[in-house]
């Protein structure tokens, strides 16, 4: 087994932040970003792409997924609401709780959107030869492990 140095360790997180920035900028121009999103934040963004894989969860919920706060992602789910891209709802068992989802009016958009972006990743992965599919997909629990203790550490 070979003993990676700190400054190695440093040399493979910059040229993995590096590969996954080129990875995103490239699915977002294949796929073309549905207009009502183009002129968003990141963190509005970044929102509506959680909203859309986890509807009806509540703000707390994700403020704590976006590392964010509480207040700030009321603030967030305001500007989108305003936009006609979040609708809140109030939570029957807890009226205190407001539930958000995507406006039907952006949901289909934003799914096609996401469906663009994952067949045009799907295809590149099928160009790569079937062990090395195998890598990258053994690859993926390392880096689920890398985010759980980048999550944990950032939780301290």
């Amino acid at each position: 087994m070979t003993v990676v140095s700190g400054a190695e360790r440093v040399a493979i997180a910059d040229m993995l932040v590096a590969q996954t920035a080129r990875i995103r900028r490239a699915g977002r121009r294949y796929s073309g970003r549905p207009v009502e999103l183009s002129l968003l934040t990141g963190a509005q963004l970044e929102l509506v792409r959680l909203v859309r894989r986890r509807p009806g969860l509540s703000v707390a919920d994700a403020a704590q997924e976006l590392g964010l706060a509480a207040n700030t992602v009321s603030t967030l789910v305001r500007q989108l609401t305003d936009k006609g891209l979040l609708v809140r709802r109030v939570d029957p068992a807890d009226r205190r709780i407001a539930r958000l989802e995507l406006s039907r009016a952006i949901s289909s958009k934003v799914d096609a959107w996401r469906d663009r972006r994952v067949v045009a990743l799907a295809d590149a992965i099928g160009e790569l030869a079937p062990d090395e599919q195998d890598q990258l997909a053994e690859a993926l629990a390392l880096l689920a492990r890398v985010a759980d203790q980048l999550e944990q550490g950032a939780d301290r």
